[in-house]
């Protein structure tokens, strides 16, 4: 098992109580499409896990997190109005490392080095099983979506186009 997804792997047992099956894959896992191809579920069931910063307002630089469904496009300014800023992009791949522990392309849901304020997409709980990142790109984990939610300490809304 790569190193990261170990790490991760541990990281759910000690901070969460939950013990999750890493599956690897060759071929990676970096988008949603790929990854529902390697897992063999439809692409709305992989919870992928992205990582935003707001602008603007009394959050300016704060990073959010939002799992959304893998056939869901977020809509940025439904994310910067939710979190009551003036607009919301996407997070610096270093400063994310960096805050959040883990890279793009493999951040999972959980286990972040810091707390981040997060939202989940509500399309997820269509699906008996989701599959999210388990930090690397070719790794993912298989999980209930209330679960999920709840671990994540997640609120629940739509903030999808």
């Amino acid at each position: 098992m790569h190193p990261r997804a170990a790490e991760f792997e541990e990281r759910a047992a000690e901070r969460h109580g939950v013990d999750v099956d890493v599956l690897e894959f060759d071929a990676g896992t970096e988008t949603a499409a790929a990854a529902a191809d390697a897992v063999g579920c439809e692409t709305g069931a992989i919870a992928s896990t992205i990582v935003f910063s707001l602008v603007g307002g009394d959050r300016d630089g704060v990073l959010v997190a939002a799992v959304t469904s893998g056939a869901n496009r977020l809509d940025l300014d439904a994310v910067a109005e939710f979190f009551d800023a003036d607009a919301a992009e996407m997070g610096d791949p270093e400063r994310i490392r960096e805050v959040v522990g883990w890279s793009i392309g493999g951040v999972p849901p959980i286990g972040h080095d810091a707390a981040l304020p997060t939202v989940f997409d509500p399309t997820l709980a269509e699906y008996d099983t989701v599959y999210g990142a388990a930090g690397t790109p070719s790794a993912v984990f298989a999980i209930g979506p209330d679960a999920l939610a709840d671990l994540a300490d997640a609120t629940v809304v739509d903030l999808t186009e």
